[in-house]
């Protein structure tokens, strides 16, 4: 008899679970999520509506607590917070108090697990939202695939690239707890000095557009709904990529022209492409915050763009309208401002919450201004299944992490990015006289390949560049030694030039790895990376002086950048036979380089953005106005070092039958040329389109990238390169701000560079106006 009625009374229960379940609609997955939404938007009170608005980092970095701390431990647990004031448990009753709805970097899925756990406790069980800088792979979790870098990406002109990097860190994201990648960044490069360089994709438009849009496509794919997707975040609104002083979060003043023309394309085509959040930029726009700039935010964005996502602060800027830029007299003030231009999420810390629900209560923030954010944040979690499961399987991560497929995807990468900037013959290393070949430098045997926005990674998952030109050359029969001339670019001494130059004299061949390094464990020892801009683009610290004096002893020598940003060093270039710029190659990329550098693989990138000769020539870039260099430097040329798009191959290509027909009916422009590869080795091609506008109501660049396209041409062989350019495609904006295609001759010119000289020509003329 007893046995049987704890079944019953179980049963029992059951039945009452099931039925407060089928009314509490935002459980039920098989209704539409607007139904859910709307469900559970009626059940919240004014704080956890706002708690949905509020993101806090990690409670100390979790993963220094014990691996097996239960959510209840970290609730009675008093250990420090990050937040001054504040223990562990302060932010963790938040969570199950229902005032925090997003997390940002969570180093480990325990990590996320637990954060997850504290959710579940809360009256709603909504769960986190967690956040990364997945900006090249899942770097700063331990393990994940290290791609190269958005620049090196960039290198490659093949937008597939960053398609596969967004999808393949979708899949490691969601494995390890996250759910929203701050990434891409679609500033467009403009000022070289800028520590974050390696970040974007480079100084053209047109180039980062495409990039950025395929990004956000790999990392949501159609809608970001399911469990092996995650949103994207198009940053930083906007305008931050040409600080005064060339220092990230200095102010930007800025013609709404140029705004338009450069800066917004990217974040316009991002829209267009259905990115979900958008972050604002650190950075000061003609006076105005960008984080309270409501003509930006609402007024350009939603209103105009149709963004119909939500936009998140960068780090704890939110109180940078107080505290740096003395706009507001405190947090409360700068809240206001911010959430009524348009900020729909605050990252980091406390007291936000607490200013926006006074707020509200005071009447000077609307509810439905607060509804909209909540709204657009939970449709979020919804969306990505995180109602249903919040917790990520931890004995399924190894299976899901580093995987062949994605390293092989990282390499291949590598590969294709690597630029040769100069070879007088000495590359590729030949095999037929066995030569003793010494690498050297500060970044030939270390993670700097890595680049900013990776935490420090298993040792065996990285392939140095020493190590790379150590396996195969040692397999081709060579002798390969290395020297560590001082792994820390700022303490090179005097003792390491002598040595490593005296070292040097014997050898065949000595391959120098110089350049920045952006790793951010670093801290205060790294050159480049974000908030570590430079008043000068030379080799940082003694790098060029080790290189001369070994140069002094063997004039073999190979040089090979790890850099995130451009290398204005002319001595290198009129004294050195080859240099290879690598960028920052992920992983995988010292075998990359030493595939390159013996003829393994046949170099193929090309550069996404200007090389300067020095800091005193800035701004440089390709598609300047006119009359930019209508007069010269007194000791100083106006050329570059290396022009946009340069990039050299083991192949030679030439340019021939450059033709155009103008499809008036279609508004269309339709281009083709013949591309041979007159060489006995087959290798890859990016074919450069650009254009003028012969003549024009107001000034416009002397070219415009306006196409590319990657091809693999085998030896002794041509093929024929089409295009396909919609008029829209040569818009600009007019005198009146009318963004139109005047009527007039149009020069379009093709080639492998933006260089003049590498370039052949046609001309089109369009014989109406047309706006859009």
């Amino acid at each position: 008899m007893n046995n049987m009625k704890y079944p019953s009374i179980i049963f029992f229960m059951f039945l009452i679970f099931s039925c407060d379940n089928q009314e509490i609609k935002y459980l039920n997955s098989d209704l539409s999520y607007e139904e859910r939404l709307d469900d559970l938007m009626s059940r919240m009170t004014l704080e956890e509506k706002v708690g949905q608005m509020c993101q806090y980092v990690g409670l100390n970095y979790l993963s220094q607590s014990p691996k097996n701390m239960t959510a209840e431990e970290i609730l009675n647990s008093d250990s420090q917070a990050s937040y001054k004031g504040f223990k562990k448990k302060d932010i963790a009753q938040m969570v199950v108090d229902g005032k925090i709805g997003s997390f940002l970097h969570v180093l480990t899925p325990e990590e996320a697990n637990r954060l997850q756990g504290l959710a579940l406790k809360s009256r709603l069980k909504i769960p986190l939202l967690i956040g990364i800088d997945a900006i090249h792979g899942n770097g700063m979790v331990r393990g994940s695939t290290i791609y190269p870098s958005p620049i090196t990406i960039a290198s490659t002109f093949d937008d597939q690239f960053a398609f596969d990097v967004g999808r393949q860190t979708a899949l490691e994201m969601r494995a390890t707890g996250s759910h929203w990648a701050f990434t891409p960044n679609i500033d467009v490069l403009r000022d070289p000095r800028w520590g974050r360089v390696g970040e974007t994709f480079g100084e053209d438009p047109k180039l980062v557009s495409n990039m950025g849009v395929k990004m956000i496509s790999g990392l949501q794919l159609e809608d970001y709904t399911g469990n092996n997707k995650v949103i994207a975040c198009a940053k930083h609104f906007v305008a931050g990529s040409e600080p005064i002083n060339g220092l990230n979060v200095s102010p930007m003043d800025i013609s709404e022209r140029t705004l338009r023309e450069i800066y917004l394309k990217p974040f316009k085509a991002a829209v267009n492409s259905g990115v979900y959040t958008i972050m604002a930029a650190h950075n000061e726009i003609n006076g105005i915050p960008a984080h309270m700039h409501k003509n930006l935010m609402t007024g350009v964005l939603k209103k105009e763009f149709g963004f119909d996502g939500f936009f998140i602060s960068d780090w704890l800027d939110i109180e940078r309208i107080h505290t740096l830029h003395n706009i507001a007299k405190d947090l409360k003030e700068a809240s206001y401002l911010s959430v009524d231009a348009g900020m729909d999420m605050h990252m980091h810390g406390p007291y936000f919450l607490e200013a926006v629900v006074e707020l509200v209560n005071e009447g000077k923030l609307s509810i439905d201004r607060v509804d909209y954010a909540a709204s657009k944040i939970l449709m979020a979690k919804f969306k990505l299944g995180l109602f249903e499961n919040s917790l990520v399987d931890l004995d399924d991560v190894i299976n899901k992490i580093q995987i062949k497929e994605h390293i092989e995807k990282s390499l291949e990468i590598a590969r294709k990015s690597i630029v040769l900037l100069k070879n007088d013959g000495t590359l590729p290393i030949r095999d037929f006289k066995k030569k003793r070949i010494l690498v050297t430098g500060p970044n030939a045997n270390n993670h700097a390949i890595l680049g900013d926005w990776t935490k420090p990674q298993p040792k065996e998952n990285v392939i140095t560049i020493f190590e790379g030109i150590k396996t195969i050359g040692s397999e081709k029969g060579h002798t390969v030694d290395y020297f560590d001339s001082n792994q820390n670019i700022r303490k090179i001494s005097d003792d390491d030039i002598i040595t490593t130059s005296r070292k040097a004299s014997g050898y065949d061949h000595v391959i120098v790895v110089v350049g920045d390094n952006s790793l951010r464990h670093l801290r205060k020892n790294k050159t480049a990376g974000e908030n570590m801009g430079r008043s000068a683009l030379d080799l940082a610290g003694r790098q060029l002086e080790l290189l001369k004096e070994i140069h002094r002893f063997n004039k073999n020598i190979t040089v090979v950048f790890v850099n995130g940003k451009p290398i204005a060093e002319p001595w290198i270039k009129d004294n050195i036979k080859s240099i290879v710029e690598s960028w920052e190659p992920g992983q995988m990329g010292g075998l990359a380089v030493a595939e390159v550098l013996f003829g393994e693989v046949n170099p193929s990138g090309k550069l996404p953005l200007t090389f300067p000769r020095s800091v005193g020539q800035l701004q440089m870039i390709y598609n300047h106005k006119p009359s930019q260099y209508f007069h010269k430097y007194a000791f100083e040329k106006t050329a570059p070092l290396y022009h946009f798009g340069h990039g050299l191959s083991y192949s030679k290509f030439n340019y021939s039958n450059f033709e155009l027909i103008n499809d008036e009916k279609n508004k269309k422009i339709l281009i083709s040329v013949d591309v041979s590869n007159t060489s006995d080795i087959d290798g890859d091609e990016v074919v450069q389109l650009y254009f003028r506008d012969k003549y024009s109501s107001v000034t416009r660049p002397v070219k415009e990238l306006v196409a590319y396209k990657r091809q693999l041409i085998e030896s002794k062989s041509s093929t024929v390169i089409d295009f396909q350019i919609d008029y829209e495609d040569l818009a600009f904006y007019d005198r009146e701000m009318n963004y139109c295609v005047e009527p007039g001759e149009f020069t379009f010119m093709v080639g492998g560079s933006s260089q003049d000289s590498k370039l052949i020509k046609n001309e089109i003329k369009i014989n109406k106006r047309y706006e859009y």
